[in-house]
């Protein structure tokens, strides 16, 4: 483990049953007391992630939204302050550098948080389409990230706050938060398809604020979660995956994030690209489907009809909460249709699935 990245936390893990892999070059917990536990704990209470290997990128200056503006394809000018938006960052050909959200502190004062595999390549792109009065900052190594998951999540951490968490509405956030003795920008986000939060800290205090909320979590039995729980509940959310829903080759258009890009807002890196693949139509779709006879796909399995490759799983598991083998796979538009049978090709043998509406997990408000 010694050649990989950690976050402030890799001490910590140990303590709490942390099972460490490499993760994109980074020394992260797979599970803790096991990925079925941690996924029903974050569905029906409250689970702690360390997300701290995220990477976090400032933009300030008098020209930092005209700069976001030209890389994202969501629309940052509509941002109050205190308010954040998730929004693909794209190449000119339309496919997907990463995928991002972009937080408004004041005018002028922008916080970008981007995946942890795309850190260097994402601040090198970003910096390389630098223009006039702005400054571009990496403070990754500076901020830790966790994220509190779950129906609980604002009970637990209410309790570790004098600031009313009820005023942080959806995609909004809050500075200078003071959560049990640390200063946290507190946001209600998350990757899970639950309600919760997303706190930024000093680097050098995020194991004191993870101590401080499994100890106060204990009682309503708030675990810590690792990265295969992580992924079972985006998953049944449908929440996307660099490199495996979007990537490089894969536009937004066709990962099904079209609300998340904005053709109307001016011009933006991949606009003229995105713009003649909606006027055509898109050639690929992502769905998600449901197995019908027994197998689990994966990622790159190849889906076929009558015989014939028409694309491949992206993601697919057993998904724990809706207790199916699910999967999900970019394909050919015209087979894109739900009710239209598939096969999955698992161990070189066909095996029937269908396509379903997605999401597969949606939590009742």
């Amino acid at each position: 483990m010694d050649h990989l990245k950690k976050t402030p936390l890799f001490e910590v893990y140990p303590n709490y049953g942390g099972k460490i892999i490499d993760f994109g070059g980074w020394a992260l917990p797979v599970q803790y007391a096991g990925i079925l536990d941690e996924h029903e704990a974050v569905r029906a209470r409250a689970g702690l992630f360390d997300v701290s290997h995220m990477g976090e990128i400032e933009v300030k200056g008098p020209d930092a939204l005209t700069n976001i503006q030209n890389l994202i394809t969501n629309d940052a000018s509509k941002l109050a302050n205190g308010q954040a938006l998730y929004s693909p960052m794209c190449y000119e050909n339309g496919g997907c550098v990463d995928d991002l959200l972009v937080y408004k502190k004041a005018d002028g004062d922008y916080l970008l948080v981007v995946n942890a595999a795309n850190i260097e390549k994402d601040f090198e792109w970003i910096k390389s389409h630098q223009t006039g009065d702005v400054t571009i900052t990496n403070v990754s190594s500076d901020v830790a990230q966790l994220a509190l998951q779950g129906p609980l999540a604002q009970e637990v951490l209410q309790k570790m706050t004098n600031t009313d968490l009820t005023g942080i509405k959806y995609y909004w956030f809050a500075e200078n938060v003071d959560v049990a003795g640390v200063s946290c920008l507190v946001s209600r986000t998350g990757y899970t398809g639950e309600d919760g939060f997303e706190l930024y800290c000093d680097a050098k205090n995020v194991a004191q604020l993870w101590d401080a909320i499994l100890a106060t979590g204990k009682e309503d039995g708030v675990l810590p979660i690792g990265l295969g729980a992580r992924d079972t509940l985006r998953f049944e959310a449908r929440l996307p995956l660099y490199g495996q829903e979007i990537s490089a080759d894969i536009t937004p258009l066709e990962a099904g994030l079209g609300f998340f890009v904005k053709l109307d807002k001016g011009t933006f890196i991949g606009r003229e690209a995105l713009a003649v693949q909606k006027e055509a139509g898109v050639a690929r779709k992502l769905v998600g489907f449901e197995m019908t006879e027994r197998g689990i796909p994966r990622s790159h399995y190849e889906i076929q009809v009558d015989g014939q490759k028409i694309g491949e799983c992206t993601t697919g598991t057993m998904g724990p909460t809706v207790k199916k083998n699910i999967g999900l796979g970019l394909i050919e538009v015209q087979y894109a249709q739900i009710g239209q049978e598939i096969d999955v090709i698992i161990r070189n043998k066909p095996v029937k699935a269908v396509i379903v509406k997605t999401p597969f997990y949606k939590r009742q408000k």
